[in-house]
């Protein structure tokens, strides 16, 4: 299997626009907004993030008629919002190619749809996953085609709660406002559930010399020079990868595994009962699975990996866990095995810290936060500090207190993360999640603000309506009996 950047087709003499538009027309407007509006409440619902996630869940807010929704996120443009454009390495997305995705359903809207029209439907086919800039470009286009609009450049410093909503507090452009909410999403991706987890034996390497995997790197800087990347998953492969084909001298991979292949674990969104049930699973079992998945580790896709070894001045060390380093101001060394390894620069691909302790914009009500240490005692065999830490969520993917009746307004931040893992069963904020998980957190944001206003929703339902027509019109045909009719 190759793992070349692939070559796409030049584009066929079509619009991407005709299918689209064509959808839109059969599905219809969006609902108008019943949401009733609220003194002093700038949003109805604010999503954090603007990635393919955040995209996905404006659209769907929209089609259940759920306006005042606004979408808001760090980057500077749309060239660097999410990941595919900035530190995503992967050539292909590591998902199939047909998994639902920001379309929810919707057809021709799809990034099937979108790149049949543009490279014809035998290029479709001859592709084994959908390559990564190709995704990228299809999201811009469904945001431009369904006018949703990103507010860039704007960062959440505080999430305060308030009487009813929440006082967002924003960084825009150096200087702080505060707009209010009634519903949060954290569409955040991997980072927005804790950050990047760096292991003690990292956390002395001066940051000239270290980077995670989920940092902006300039692997230009890298060429001629050796590198250490630490850790076995598809990220560290992929900057392994990434590394050598930058010029790089060498670089060795580190992973404490014994051998790269882990032991094949059926996930649950293998086959759609499980996906589809999950949720009903005891917390026993959904712990269980949890535990199963993160001690058989995760494998690399093949085509990452043959991305790597293709090139000789790459070397895979196995069963070694990186050491305490010997730091010099331009240089790090490492004895694995009791030889002494120079690395002019260290890649930590070491994964993600799920906290909310972690984040600032929950600083005020972290510790509120139900973790699955709080719900669920596991037994002893199957104990694991990492996975305790993550959030309970309810169905909706929301927060929920640890003490009952301590922090209610909980239930209005809902975390479309990586810290859902626990609860849902896969990584959410990857497309896998989006057919299950995003009709819930809209489902559950709908029923909220509906009984929240029930009493003024009731009087719209209830309050008397002019008849369509004065009963005259109908006067004429109304049955009255034979003997009248006789008359």
């Amino acid at each position: 299997m190759s793992s070349e950047t692939p070559v796409l087709p030049a584009p066929a003499a079509r619009s991407t626009h005709t299918l689209a538009t064509e959808t839109l027309r059969l599905i219809g407007p969006a609902p108008a907004n019943w949401v009733s509006d609220r003194e002093g409440i700038d949003h109805n619902v604010l999503i954090v993030g603007g990635g393919h996630t955040g995209t996905a869940l404006s659209f769907a807010l929209q089609r259940a008629g759920i306006g005042k929704v606004s979408v808001i996120d760090r980057s500077s443009g749309e060239a660097q919002s999410g990941i595919w454009r900035t530190t995503a390495r992967m050539k292909l997305l590591r998902t199939p190619k047909f998994l639902p995705g920001p379309e929810l359903g919707h057809a021709g809207l799809s990034f099937q749809a979108w790149f049949e029209s543009i490279h014809g439907a035998e290029a479709y086919a001859a592709l084994s996953t959908i390559p990564r800039l190709a995704w990228a470009d299809y999201l811009s286009w469904f945001r431009r085609t369904l006018r949703i609009d990103i507010r860039y450049g704007i960062e959440v410093a505080r999430i305060e709660p308030a009487a009813q909503h929440f006082r967002v507090h924003l960084i825009v452009d150096g200087s702080t406002r505060v707009e209010t909410a009634r519903k949060v999403i954290l569409a955040t991706g991997f980072l927005g559930a804790g950050g990047p987890f760096i292991p003690d034996v990292l956390a002395d390497i001066p940051a000239h010399l270290l980077a995670h995997t989920s940092s902006t790197i300039d692997f230009a800087a890298l060429r001629g020079r050796s590198v250490a990347v630490i850790g076995g998953a598809a990220s560290a492969f992929d900057a392994a990868a990434t590394a050598l084909e930058a010029g790089a001298r060498d670089v060795h991979l580190f992973s404490r595994r014994p051998e790269l292949a882990a032991t094949a674990v059926t996930k649950a969104r293998a086959y759609p009962g499980a996906y589809d049930n999950f949720r009903q699973l005891p917390d026993a079992l959904r712990w269980h699975l949890a535990v199963r998945y993160r001690r058989s580790g995760t494998t690399a896709p093949l085509e990452t990996v043959e991305r790597a070894i293709r090139h000789p001045n790459f070397h895979i060390h196995l069963g070694a866990p990186w050491p305490r380093p010997e730091i010099s101001s331009d240089h790090v060394t490492a004895r694995i095995g009791g030889e002494p390894l120079r690395f002019d620069f260290v890649i930590a691909g070491t994964g993600y810290a799920v906290d909310p302790a972690r984040r600032p914009e929950l600083a005020d009500f972290a510790d509120d936060i139900a973790l699955w240490q709080d719900r669920y005692v596991a037994a002893p065999d199957e104990r694991d500090e990492v996975l305790a830490r993550h959030p309970y969520l309810g169905s909706a993917l929301e927060y929920q207190e640890r003490v009952p009746g301590a922090a209610p307004f909980l239930a209005n931040i809902h975390a479309f993360n990586l810290g859902a893992f626990v609860t849902s069963g896969l990584p959410v904020g990857d497309v896998p999640s989006f057919k299950r998980e995003i009709p819930a957190v809209v489902a559950g944001i709908s029923r909220d603000l509906f009984l929240a206003d029930l009493p003024l929703h009731e009087q719209r339902i209830t309050a008397p309506q002019a008849p369509d027509f004065e009963p005259a019109f109908y006067a004429r045909s109304i049955y009255r009996g034979a003997t009248v009719a006789a008359e």
